[in-house]
């Protein structure tokens, strides 16, 4: 037997066609579920992947009438007028600060209420809660948006109603620099409230429950078993959805912004995405909107590669 054959390079070699053949058995054996997984296989290259290669028009001035490849290539000039708008530092400000509030705020609230939920003994009560708590995840925001319009009316929504009653101005929330950002953290929180405890919800449920029993033995009260095991229990999930929610704060939900922004707020509300959105096809300024989203999605990708390091680092916990 020859040396070439104990050789790294020739190991690495057979290891590789080891596994993809362990791996093309396993997925053989199991081929009727594997079938399951083409319907979601092939949305995400028709509508995910096969969509990429559009954002060479960050790259090109774009004409309708050339198509994306015989338009002609200008590099990034896009980028370069980009920085020099002032507009867009306005905006990229919004959405980092919006943002920001909706994690501070957001991200702590579904925990609290997984934890709170779960203390719950009356088996009904607690259905009750979940369901009316997860009830607005299902609702689009034209919805929500209208409901949010009636009930924060100045005139005849029931909020300026109580305030009235006790002797205050009414205030108009979706017209008012100073409240718009609040409303937009608020109603955020209410809508994804419900949906965000579930994943909270299942890590609890897959505690021991030995461990309350030895704790209980021990003498914890229940906030003590509550910071002792359950919290621990649950520090792979929250890390993730940390990192996930870190990778969020420079994006934005375009559904519900629109359809409460308006011109009043437009200061202290224009996001990137409703940025983009005006840019792109109202302002038909394809390609300058394309380089907006590339930005914005490789500081995404940036922030998201920095908080699993940083979670890796601390917990040995992250996505990969």
């Amino acid at each position: 037997m020859t040396n070439e054959t104990h050789s790294p390079a020739v190991r690495t070699q057979r290891a590789t066609v080891q596994r993809f053949t362990s791996s093309f058995h396993a997925y053989w054996k199991y081929k009727y579920l594997t079938l399951l997984f083409l319907p979601a296989i092939v949305y995400y290259v028709v509508f995910h992947y096969i969509p990429i290669y559009g954002v060479i028009i960050a790259f090109k001035s774009y004409k309708f009438s050339l198509g994306i490849w015989g338009s002609p290539w200008i590099g990034l000039e896009h980028f370069r007028d980009l920085f020099a708008v002032p507009s867009f530092w306005q905006v990229f400000r919004n959405t980092l600060l919006i943002s920001s509030y909706k994690f501070v705020f957001g991200f702590p609230i579904p925990i609290v209420f997984a934890l709170l939920l779960n203390e719950i003994r009356q088996a009904y009560f607690k259905r009750f809660v979940q369901t009316v708590s997860y009830f607005p995840h299902f609702l689009s925001w034209v919805v929500l948006a209208g409901m949010a319009i009636a009930f924060l009316s100045p005139s005849s929504g029931p909020v300026n109603l109580v305030l009235q009653a006790l002797g205050m101005k009414p205030i108009y929330f979706l017209g008012n620099p100073e409240w718009f950002r609040t409303v937009l953290v608020a109603s955020d929180i209410w809508k994804e409230l419900g949906w965000s405890t579930i994943v909270y919800l299942a890590a609890i449920a897959g505690v021991n429950p030995e461990l309350y029993e030895a704790a209980t033995v021990d003498g914890a009260g229940r906030f003590q078993r509550v910071w002792s095991v359950t919290l621990p229990a649950m520090t792979p999930v929250i890390t993730i959805m940390l990192i996930f929610a870190v990778g969020r704060l420079i994006s934005d939900d375009f559904d519900q912004v629109y359809n409460l922004l308006n011109p009043a707020v437009l200061g202290v509300g224009d996001v990137l995405g409703t940025y983009t959105y005006r840019m792109g096809l109202v302002n038909m300024e394809y390609s300058f909107a394309t380089a907006v989203g590339l930005f914005r999605n490789l500081i995404a990708f940036a922030l998201i590669l920095a908080a699993n390091y940083i979670a890796k680092k601390i917990n040995d916990y992250g996505l990969w």
